[in-house]
């Protein structure tokens, strides 16, 4: 498909760039693919549950981010200002783009010469359409829809470097992503549902 053909492009001049640039550590850069899913933010977190929606919703999203705080306190936690921008493929709605600002801290765990990362981040995201899978939610549950949301970005991944033992790929990080847009109960335009996108991505320091 078109859209998994430009995710392979996006990601090979990721890899080709993260070779070149390993001076400074400043910046992020992402490119992730993902589709969405019917079940709820808790479902896919605590029971694990990474079933795909009924119909052929899934999305293409670049993000980059600046390193805010390198340590805090004693523990090891980075902070990230952050923003992106995504393309969703619908099924029978309009093509729908999104932009995405949001603050995101990660917790390095290193282990064996290898290290994993969680992270977390909050903001909020706007799309210029309304999203196929957050209207028939909308539809079911009798809810509002809105192109403003809250957003989070839930994350964990590795470093491909530190793993395969290959120099040049350090601080290139694989991982999966959560990207959840909701109205927090009602806060955001009176909306109580919303979206939930199970990606995989590659992640670069620079």
């Amino acid at each position: 498909m078109m859209h998994k053909s430009v995710s392979a492009l996006l990601i090979f001049f990721l890899l080709a760039f993260s070779i070149e640039a390993k001076e400074t550590k400043k910046y992020s850069f992402r490119v992730a693919y993902g589709y969405a899913s019917e079940k709820d933010l808790g479902d896919i977190l605590f029971t694990l549950n990474f079933s795909r929606h009924p119909r052929d919703l899934s999305t293409v999203a670049v993000d980059g981010g600046y390193l805010l705080y390198e340590a805090i306190g004693d523990m090891p936690l980075e902070l990230y200002a952050k923003g992106g921008l995504s393309y969703f493929y619908e099924d029978q709605f309009n093509n729908t783009y999104e932009a995405i600002v949001y603050l995101k801290l990660i917790y390095n765990l290193d282990f064996y010469e290898n290290r994993v990362r969680f992270g977390f981040g909050e903001g909020v995201s706007y799309v210029n359409d309304k999203l196929e899978s957050e209207v028939i939610e909308a539809r079911v549950e009798n809810d509002k829809t809105s192109k403003f949301l809250n957003y989070l970005d839930i994350t964990i991944d590795f470093d491909i470097g530190r793993v395969t033992g290959v120099k040049a790929l350090e601080d290139v990080y694989f991982g999966y992503l959560l990207k959840h847009r909701s109205g927090v109960f009602g806060l955001y335009n009176g909306v109580h549902g919303g979206s939930n996108y199970n990606s995989l991505y590659i992640e670069t320091n620079f």
